[in-house]
């Protein structure tokens, strides 16, 4: 029990409670409101028939009233009536188009006209009331104020205000008149009317909660739906389109194209990019993506479409004039990627390999034009990679090739079509075999032998080569072990061998299952193995050097030739490249590298290996030069395993060969 309740005073907080919510249902402007409104709004001026059809009801009923009560003052309300009713007919067919724009205009417009209107029919009906018309017309005007005051409550909830105002200006004047009639009927007519305001007001709010509620939900489905639109075309980690994404907005941009324009497909293609997931982990790997989307979506043009196709693959599609300026963004894009990225302390290098195609010169479709840039980047990778290509149709061809290359490399193992030969590395002062370095040759039933030119590259591109580097290792390691212990083996690594986990204990492990001295294997590994400094590749070369094992560098000469590699990693052993041997460069001024090179591996108590001898001229020319070892044709070409054995029989009795004695003359 209340205070108010104790001292006999009706409680007055729900009451007021009450109105204060009323009035901020009339009055309120949220977020909400503000979002809906003009929704709501629109719901003024839908179906315009409805407006004439009450329109033309209520002015039957007023004139009908005004002329059956013969009285100038109705005849002048309805005339009044009349007009406001046509003014308001014409907003509900014009204004939606004149004021598309201005929610508060049509809103204001509409309410002036709605309180006119429901101003005058409570005024005819009140007038009535008062002057004592006969109740054939008293009865028809009352009725049609009472009947649009109860039926406007539902058809303009849209907007509360309007709504309610229109019942107050329709029923209140008609409430007044009757409640100062001294009869009781018009009385109590003036106390049901006075009670049907605010349950009118009450159905108002009810109706419009609900119509607000619904366009509520209904833009939230809206917004979910987008968002879930939305990120079904977007890569989660770059924030560009993804796969999804792309197509769509391809589609788009096909259909716009102007019959004058080019549209260019730029497939990218990262080099290396599984070596930094591997090495450094999966996180890395997504911020060195979001870096490279960032670079990308920097360097093109404004509008263009660029999308993470999958993996380490983007995309970039835009308009170009020509060939020309294709070329151009491609080599923005390629320089902008090769910059160094830094990753908390990882400095990191990565190229790329691009692939274009222009629509419609190399195809009249986006999958055509899809395919082209595919088939684009593909050459680009097998051409040494960092690099762009421009589709040609000779690819298509090329690819059918090594498409077959890739299949059947794969089962080539299991069907023993791979075998291991052995090129001897001989001592240019004595002749005597000092090691075989193992090659890989593929006999295939159909095709005959593929060279490994053929298909170690699609080793490469494809991962395959650390399977095939593990198996060669493995069978050159069980033929090793019955040569001699002063004969070595040599064998070739790939980067990918050397970076991929645990290559190091399968190294050792293939040792230990062919019994094979790990003193007896020398590795040999290219300066590009070396360039990123990577530690995976230190912690590789030092865990095989304490086991024992040697390595070489191969193709010294060629690349970057640093001889800081020769001071920080355990090399005993240098190969010059064959081009300072046999090469169109081959000369005085080759002789005299080769002789810089002996040299300086002579004070790091390094031998040095010429390959490519295939003369008695070449190999006289690098012994003076100072190389201790020499490999090439002139001394054997690679053999099979019994091949080998047979030569290392024969030397251990005489020595190699016609060419040898030659050299010993």
């Amino acid at each position: 029990m209340t205070v108010g309740e104790v001292n006999g005073t009706p409680p007055k907080e729900p009451a007021i409670k009450r109105l204060r919510i009323l009035l901020r249902l009339l009055s309120r402007s949220s977020a909400l409101d503000d979002r809906v409104r003009k929704t709501l709004v629109d719901t003024l001026y839908t179906q315009p028939s409805n407006l004439v059809a009450g329109a033309a009801c209520g002015l039957i009923c007023a004139w009908g009233g005004a002329l059956a009560a013969e009285d100038a003052t109705l005849t002048v309300l309805a005339t009044a009536l009349s007009a406001v009713a046509v003014i308001r007919i014409v907003m509900a067919v014009q204004l939606p188009r004149v004021t598309a724009g201005s929610t508060l205009v049509r809103e204001t417009l509409y309410e002036i006209g709605a309180f006119t209107y429901s101003g005058l029919c409570g005024l005819l009906a009140a007038t009535a009331v008062s002057s004592g018309v006969p109740t054939p017309a008293l009865a028809v005007l009352m009725g049609n104020a009472i009947a649009y005051g109860v039926s406007i409550a539902a058809r303009n909830a849209g907007r509360p205000v309007i709504a309610i105002g229109q019942t107050v200006l329709a029923l209140a004047p008609l409430t007044l008149a009757c409640a100062l009639r001294p009869e009781l009927p018009f009385r109590l007519l003036a106390l049901a009317l006075a009670l049907t305001v605010p349950a009118m007001a009450s159905i108002t709010l009810s109706t419009f909660r609900v119509l607000r509620d619904s366009i509520a939900a209904a833009e939230t489905a809206t917004r979910l739906a987008d968002k879930m639109q939305h990120l079904a075309r977007t890569d989660v980690v770059t924030g560009l389109f993804n796969r999804a994404g792309l197509n769509h907005h391809l589609v788009e941009r096909v259909t716009a194209l102007r019959p004058a324009q080019k549209l260019a497909l730029f497939w990218l293609d990262l080099d290396r990019f599984k070596e930094v997931n591997d090495t450094l982990g999966h996180q890395v790997g997504d911020r060195l993506l979001a870096e490279v989307a960032v670079r990308l979506r920097n360097r093109s043009p404004k509008g263009a479409c660029v999308a993470r196709f999958g993996g380490d693959e983007f995309v970039v599609a835009c308009e170009v004039e020509d060939r020309r300026a294709a070329q151009q963004l491609a080599m923005g894009m390629l320089e902008d990627i090769t910059r160094p990225v830094r990753i908390d302390d990882d400095r990191l290098e990565i190229g790329s390999s691009i692939g274009i195609a222009l629509m419609p010169d190399d195809g009249s479709d986006l999958d055509a034009v899809m395919q082209a840039a595919d088939l684009a980047l593909y050459h680009a990778k097998v051409n040494g990679r960092k690099q762009l290509s421009f589709f040609d149709p000779s690819m298509t061809r090329n690819l059918m090739r090594r498409k077959e290359i890739e299949a059947e490399l794969r089962l080539a193992l299991q069907r023993d079509e791979l075998s291991i030969f052995f090129q001897p590395i001989v001592d240019l002062e004595t002749g005597r075999i000092r090691a075989f370095e193992s090659l890989v040759r593929w006999f295939h039933p159909q095709k005959g032998e593929l060279r490994p030119d053929e298909f170690i590259p699609v080793a490469e591109e494809t991962g395959a080569i650390i399977t095939l580097g593990n198996w060669i290792t493995a069978q050159a390691a069980r033929v090793a072990a019955g040569w001699p212990d002063d004969v070595t083996l040599a064998v070739n690594l790939s980067p990918l061998q050397i970076r991929a986990p645990g290559s190091a204990m399968a190294i050792l492990q293939a040792l230990k299952d062919a019994r094979l001295d790990p003193r007896r294997l020398e590795l040999e590994v290219t300066e590009t193995v070396l360039l990123d400094h990577s530690a995976n590749t230190e912690a590789f070369m030092a865990e095989l050097s304490e086991a024992g094992v040697r390595f070489a560098l191969d193709d010294f000469g060629t690349g970057y030739s640093s001889l800081s590699y020769l001071q920080k990693y355990p090399f005993s052993k240098i190969k010059v490249d064959r081009s300072f041997v046999s090469g169109e460069n081959a000369g005085e001024k080759s002789d005299a590298i080769i002789r810089a090179v002996s040299g300086m591996a002579s004070t790091l108590r390094m031998e040095l290996v010429a390959e490519g001898l295939e003369t008695i001229e070449q190999v006289r020319a690098v012994r003076d030069a100072g190389c201790t070892l020499g490999q090439g044709f002139y001394f054997s070409r690679a053999v099979p395993d019994y091949l080998a054995n047979m030569l290392l029989a024969q030397e251990r009795g005489k020595l190699l060969g016609k060419g040898l004695r030659q050299l010993q003359a």
